[in-house]
């Protein structure tokens, strides 16, 4: 396989092919899913926990929030703001591009996964404009999402990003999808946390929790996309040897290296006025985070090993989360997927 020339999207239905596949890209597959005849069993242990993870953001009652909001300080509300918008951001570029990556991969159970990533992606999405929703008019939800589209630090954070995912919009070869995959990974498994965490430094203040309660929600799914992600790239190499060169894997650990940069100087300038948020624990939060990302990789970390710098955050964590059985800020009925060795839950 010739890792830069262009893939072909796929065709719906090829019946002349196995239903099960014989590749997850640049393979043969009729097109049709049997979930007890697919090439990698595994994955529908992944699904299953994604379906169990399915919650809308109506399901949280934002009052108490709604009464607390005018009791912020003028800097929490301004980072608040700010935070949540950035992250719509963020989450706006996944929902399209996961859609696309779809039209490439053979194998339908991975396919499967791709679509509901980018529904959950969605709702994701819709949440960040739900909380905003409840707190404050339209014309200042509209200012500040203008605001995260001009923030210079938005923009160069959010071209790393970008700059892999046109190129496979604009080239989709199986060189490009790795190079997509990585940072998919650095979005999802390192970009979000400065902003996780200024959330759950409110809720340690019983600020905010139903906030805290939504973001919490999200922080499992992200976990459980970077988890797959992670196993696509793993399988990707395997399947196919000639993009396991030294050069991807230089490419891996310079654009992890990158994010966790941008990650840190992000959180400088969102949280410089946060007390109680150690900027120094951050940056070694976001390095623990990259080496674990690295490791789901199967690679050696990159930075130094460390336990979690920052314990306070592990309260907030999806372990106690499932450990409830219930809503840990609401204590709303709720039923999780138990926690496995598979689901990749240990990430904080």
């Amino acid at each position: 396989m010739d890792i830069h020339l262009p893939m072909s999207k796929i065709k719906l239905l090829n019946p002349e092919f196995p239903n099960k596949s014989t590749g997850i890209i640049n393979g043969q597959s009729s097109g049709l899913l049997n979930w007890n005849d697919i090439a990698y069993p595994q994955i529908y242990d992944l699904y299953q926990t994604l379906l169990s993870n399915f919650w809308k953001a109506q399901e949280i009652n934002m009052q108490d929030d709604i009464k607390q909001w005018d009791l912020l300080s003028s800097t929490e509300q301004d980072v608040f703001l700010r935070i949540n918008t950035q992250l719509a951001s963020l989450d706006s570029l996944q929902t399209p591009t996961m859609c696309q990556v779809m039209d490439y991969v053979t194998d339908s159970s991975f396919k499967a996964i791709f679509a509901v990533i980018a529904q959950q992606e969605a709702v994701h999405n819709e949440s960040y404009s739900y909380i905003l929703s409840s707190l404050v008019p339209l014309s200042e939800q509209n200012d500040r999402f203008n605001q995260a589209k001009s923030d210079p630090i938005v923009q160069k954070r959010n071209q790393l990003i970008l700059d892999s995912y046109e190129r496979f919009r604009e080239n989709p070869t199986p060189q490009n999808v790795f190079q997509l995959g990585v940072n998919s990974i650095n979005l999802e498994g390192i970009y979000f946390y400065a902003g996780f965490a200024f959330f759950y430094h409110l809720a340690r203040q019983q600020k905010m929790l139903k906030t805290s309660t939504m973001i919490s929600y999200i922080q499992r799914d992200e976990m459980q996309h970077a988890y797959f992600m992670a196993q696509f790239l793993r399988i990707l190499l395997t399947e196919h040897p000639e993009l396991n060169t030294d050069a991807n894997i230089d490419y891996v650990y310079k654009t992890v290296g990158q994010a966790v940069q941008l990650e840190k100087e992000w959180a400088h300038v969102i949280l410089k006025d946060i007390e109680g948020i150690n900027l120094n624990e951050y940056e070694e939060y976001t390095e623990y985070l990259a080496n674990k990302r690295l490791r789901q990789l199967g690679l050696p970390n990159l930075f130094s090993e460390r336990i979690n710098p920052m314990p306070w955050i592990h309260v907030f964590s999806d372990e106690m989360i499932n450990e409830t059985k219930s809503d840990f800020f609401e204590q709303k009925a709720r039923t999780y997927a138990k926690v496995t060795q598979s689901n990749g839950f240990d990430e904080l």
